[in-house]
């Protein structure tokens, strides 16, 4: 039978744990080497975004083109409606 100190110092870990992990989804968009060696990107949605660094290079590669293409579909394209 655990004392009463060894349940609080449970309990106070436990706090803290809540802390940390409330405290990082609210940082927003962020990176994280996965557990395969890819790289995730957090934040945009439910489930995070994953890549290998060549796949992310070719992306990076591309942000000209990428934006021209959204600024010629502007009219077509959804903007989502983030809430706050």
């Amino acid at each position: 039978m655990p004392t009463s100190e060894e349940l609080q110092a449970e309990l106070d870990r436990l706090r803290a744990e809540n802390e940390r992990l409330k405290s990082r989804s609210s940082r927003g968009i962020h990176l994280k080497v996965s557990e395969k060696g890819g790289v995730s990107l957090y934040g945009l949605g439910r489930f995070p975004i994953t890549l290998y660094v060549e796949q992310w290079e070719k992306i990076l590669d591309m942000a000209s083109e990428i934006r021209a293409f959204l600024g010629e579909n502007a009219d077509k394209l959804k903007r989502l409606e983030r809430q706050a």
